[in-house]
């Protein structure tokens, strides 16, 4: 009894310290984010008057697969960007709804005999359509190829400009999102690629594409999600991009194609630029902005939210695995020594941990092995570093780009962030152990529908 005693008492002293030493880790990354903040604010204007007549021609991939409920909205909304060097190419992936029907109805589509050029592999392309009223948007409709990858690489088929941004079809993008985005590439020519924070758009009011409001989800789940996106954004990928260690991008990319394969192709394809330019010995840097460039629909029911967290969990793994040569790879700075063990040990294993840990504190507290004073201060320490990551989060929005206007978002954002303590995080866990579980074992799983309310649409 006494051996096993002592096993309990290890293993809680071990999941205490994993658990103090990943949110220690998150509150330096948040406070680099603080000084980077300062920093790219201070430079704001000086760098807005000499790049603003500067500008590199972009191309706009957005796949989409039955899409027909924000289709029109979202490319109403890119074809209003503030920017002069830019076209547009939806890709229809074999909807099985009025996508296409929708888009040839709104923006007057025509076939349009054109030569598409087959650089990267991917399912057929059944045509190509042209608006008769935008001359810089094309739709390229193509054979389902069960994946965003497929979609994105037929975009990228036809794009004319080297540079270009895949997106979805269910986001917005910030009138002047191109303008900063770009401007890494117009600094420093050894970036390649740039990604930008991203804001759930459920509680704003949209209105011909134009975000003309913006407010908070009344749904309890994608007001949650409001938290985690400041939590990622504005501390993960901001403290991560300072040392050149971001994995993730969501917006801009210079590269080859999508791995028609990879659940995460978005992370997958830095991750492997990463490892290729190591390779090669090539400097280069992967830039990250903290402006709010892109406002996405987020799940306002259980199914579609479990979904998309465990497609994201999978997709961790398989990325992580596929460029498994890249930890500790000679050369690789802080991406490889730094962001791909740390993205090992507690993003992809952390659910692992965290369920086990908590598992094993309440049969321990059962058995009258933890005393309730110590089960007690355990889960207070848990609360009380996560909150202070929330908070900062929320802080560094507030003194930044203060996108919720009214102080009583930020009272709501602060008591969400409180809430979800209490059971959506730890429902989260169980979520991806599950899908860790799924990939390990090797079990096919499919994409899965994704169901758009779209109620911010006016």
């Amino acid at each position: 009894m006494n051996a096993f005693r002592n096993v309990l008492t290890a293993v809680q002293w071990g999941f205490l310290g994993y658990f103090i030493l990943l949110n220690v880790i998150y509150l330096g990354l948040a406070f680099i984010a603080v000084f980077r903040l300062r920093r790219y604010m201070g430079g704001m204007s000086a760098a807005e008057r000499v790049y603003s007549h500067l500008q590199m021609p972009i191309s706009l991939v957005v796949p989409a697969y039955n899409e027909a409920a924000t289709i029109a909205t979202s490319i109403r909304a890119l074809l209003q960007l503030r920017y002069q060097h830019f076209e547009i190419i939806v890709v229809n992936d074999g909807s099985k709804d009025d996508t296409l029907a929708t888009m040839i109805r709104e923006f007057e589509l025509t076939p349009f005999p054109e030569a598409y050029r087959v650089q990267i592999k991917t399912r057929p392309v059944r045509g190509v359509y042209r608006s008769l009223k935008y001359p810089n948007l094309r739709v390229i409709d193509k054979e389902n190829g069960g994946s965003k990858a497929d979609a994105s690489n037929a975009g990228i088929n036809a794009a004319r400009y080297p540079l270009f941004y895949c997106g979805d079809a269910d986001s917005i993008l910030d009138p002047g999102a191109l303008e900063h985005v770009v401007r890494p590439f117009l600094e420093d020519p050894r970036t390649v690629a740039c990604g930008g924070s991203v804001r759930i758009i459920n509680g704003c009011s949209v209105r011909g594409g134009v975000l003309e409001k913006v407010g908070l989800p009344r749904n309890p789940l994608a007001l949650v999600q409001v938290v985690e996106y400041l939590r990622a954004f504005l501390g993960g990928r901001l403290g991560w991009s300072a040392v050149n260690g971001m994995l993730i991008v969501s917006t801009v990319v210079e590269a080859g194609g999508y791995r028609h394969d990879a659940i995460g192709e978005d992370m997958e394809l830095i991750v492997r630029l990463h490892r290729m330019l190591v390779k090669r010995g090539q400097r280069y840097r992967v830039a990250f902005i903290p402006d709010p460039v892109c406002w996405t629909d987020a799940p306002e029911d259980v199914g579609t939210l479990k979904k998309q967290r465990m497609r994201w969990q999978r997709g961790l793994a398989q990325c992580l695995w596929m460029n498994r040569e890249l930890c500790f790879m000679r050369g690789s700075g802080a991406a490889g020594w730094l962001a791909f063990p740390f993205f090992v040990l507690f993003e992809l294993l952390s659910p692992l941990v965290e369920v086990a840990g908590l598992v094993i504190m309440a049969i321990a507290f059962a058995m009258g092995m933890m005393t309730g004073e110590n089960f007690l201060a355990f889960m207070l320490a848990a609360f009380a570093l996560g909150l202070m990551l929330s908070t900062t989060s929320l802080l560094l929005e507030e003194l930044s780009f203060h996108t919720y206007p009214k102080a009583r978002h930020l009272l709501v954002l602060f008591l969400v962030s409180i809430v979800e303590n209490f059971g959506y995080r730890q429902v989260m866990s169980v979520w991806r152990l599950h899908a860790l579980y799924q990939y390990l074992s090797g079990a096919q799983i499919g994409w899965g529908d994704m169901k758009r309310k779209a109620s911010w649409q006016q």
